[in-house]
């Protein structure tokens, strides 16, 4: 029987990306989570001195700049150290696809040492956007971290690692409350969300008041399941009911009347005649093929 190792959230921490396209790695941290109980179980983390100290920004190293990594390990370093920690278990993290993983790679690639590689990958970005949609309005790790009231993101590798695995949970735990009970628990922007139709500060600007309050509501039964008593339908409106009655054109007519060379009634008393005459210029009728003979027949005389 396979062990099953542990899963392995990462974040990493870089300079903006120089004129040549090179970004440095500044910090990684790691967290392992035991796949069955989802707790952590061991952590790593370290600074990296980048080659470039100018590019460290005061946002991340704060009023000491680059100082703070002038006494930090190179890359080259701590490779050893993170490919162990990465190398053969699952990687997760949020968007580490599009950023993450790109830049672990392009590190080793930089020292000429072949990367880690993962058994499988959780992009917490892509499975939230697909299972929990926009309701927190964004899917920024800060945006969702505010919205469970975990705390407000530090933008430290190890720390944010901890509230990605946090982040997580939350979502996971609505999502199965929802689906136990979803008429009771899920609500219009949920669904919304479910549907690809998730509420943003863009669409919800171009709603009147009314309209977005009633994003908030629950679902009324009636939408999701069989309602166990139900109202019998309308009787039809009266103009439906005389649409259903046949009209004077569709009965046979009765009574002398007069025609002309074309078979056509020219004359009728009282009040059949002139309902006889509407009803035979509102329905297009086809004339036989007998009185289109007998027309003929009168043109040649």
């Amino acid at each position: 029987m396979t062990t099953m190792r542990e899963i392995v959230f990462f974040d990493v921490e870089t300079t903006a990306p120089s004129a040549t396209g090179r970004w440095w790695l500044l910090e990684f941290g790691a967290i392992l989570v035991c796949p069955r109980k989802l707790v952590e179980v061991g952590s790593y983390d370290t600074l990296i001195r980048p080659g470039d100290l100018s590019a460290v920004s005061r946002r991340f190293a704060g009023a000491d700049g680059a100082d703070a990594f002038r006494d930090a390990p190179p890359f080259e370093d701590v490779a050893a150290d993170i490919f162990d920690v990465l190398d053969g278990r699952v990687w997760a993290g949020h968007n580490i696809q599009r950023f993450d993983c790109p830049r672990i790679r392009e590190a080793f690639a930089a020292i000429g040492r072949p990367a880690p590689e993962p058994a499988g990958m959780i992009d917490s970005l892509n499975v939230l956007a697909h299972e929990f949609g926009r309701r927190a309005g964004d899917l920024k790790m800060a945006t969702l971290a505010s919205y469970f009231g975990i705390g407000k993101q530090k933008h430290r590798s190890l720390d944010d690692a901890r509230m990605n695995l946090e982040v997580l949970k939350h979502c996971a735990t609505v999502l199965l409350l929802e689906s136990s009970l979803p008429d009771v628990l899920r609500s219009e922007s949920a669904a919304a969300a479910y549907s690809g139709g998730a509420m943003t500060r863009r669409r919800a600007h171009h709603l009147t008041p009314a309209t977005v309050t009633s994003t908030t509501t629950p679902i009324s039964k009636s939408r999701t399941s069989k309602p166990r008593s139900f109202t019998p339908a309308p009787a039809p409106a009266p103009a439906a009911a005389e649409a259903a009655t046949p009209s004077a054109a569709t009965q046979k007519i009765s009574g002398p009347c007069k025609r002309d060379s074309l078979g056509k009634v020219v004359g009728r008393a009282g009040k059949e005649a002139l309902s006889t005459k509407r009803a035979t210029t509102a329905t297009a009728t086809t004339t036989p093929f007998h009185m289109i003979l007998r027309h003929s027949r009168a043109i040649l005389r």
